[in-house]
């Protein structure tokens, strides 16, 4: 039989048809970065915690984050803006017990009151300060160097990765972390390369930053330098590979 060949014109008709059934891949590119840091405002975070963690995610709904040494619900808070505004869900951790009836404001959060360390199932010292954002496992100086008053109290300790396996949690998308220099004791529980968090915001004070950028580095993160000048008290980090974060 003999093969049909298409004429000339034909092959032109006919890659005109495919064009026209075809997808404009330009409608499928990526949307356009938004500078949040520069056009947000802040309306809950101490500093630019929030705008910065906006910035990363680009406004992306329905998230879970994992907010640890949590604190107030609303004020100063990291994650507060993605839930209100967002509908993110989460669980959120601190060492004193009255935030509890405070983070019911929050239906989308859980809320548990834990010493989150590197072991599990004993009941050990906790320091409610008088200044409570400075309450911590051990005692801290105030702002300025000077001395604090401070209140010995009991809390159950746990490790992340047993509070993330009771409540059914396989991976986070930000991790939250303002535990007063035990940071790098906190993460020492916690099997990043199982839970992958896309974002991890960490307080790193004093000598405590080189320990807390070895550990990520060791883990396969990368600090996002461009967020320094935004933010002198947290490191933010990425998955170094692969991650959706920026340069």
């Amino acid at each position: 039989m003999r093969r049909l060949m298409a004429s000339p014109a034909g092959w032109t008709a006919a890659l005109m048809l495919a064009s026209l059934a075809m997808p404009d891949c330009r409608s499928e590119a990526r949307a356009p970065h938004e500078d949040i840091l520069a056009t947000g405002t802040k309306l809950y975070s101490l500093r630019n915690e929030e705008l910065i963690i906006r910035d990363f995610f680009q406004d992306r709904r329905d998230g879970f984050f994992l907010d640890v040494g949590c604190a107030w619900p609303i004020k100063e808070n990291n994650t507060y803006y993605l839930e209100k505004h967002l509908g993110w869900s989460g669980i959120a951790v601190d060492g004193l017990p009255e935030y509890a009836a405070l983070w019911r404001k929050r239906p989308k959060s859980r809320f548990f009151n834990y010493l989150v360390t590197d072991h599990d199932d004993s009941v050990e010292p906790f320091y409610r300060a008088e200044l409570p954002d400075i309450s911590a496992a051990r005692p801290m100086k105030g702002p300025a160097g000077g001395p604090v008053k401070y209140e010995e109290i009991r809390v159950p300790t746990i490790t992340l990765n047993r509070l993330l396996e009771r409540n059914g949690v396989s991976e986070i998308d930000l991790l939250s972390m303002d535990i007063e220099n035990f940071e790098v004791i906190a993460l020492a529980g916690f099997d990043i390369a199982r839970f992958r968090p896309k974002l991890a915001c960490i307080e790193a004070k004093g000598a405590n930053r080189a320990q807390i950028m070895e550990y990520f580095a060791a883990h396969g993160y990368r600090r996002i330098d461009r967020y320094l000048e935004h933010d002198p008290v947290n490191y933010y980090f990425t998955p170094a590979a692969g991650g959706p974060g920026l340069p």
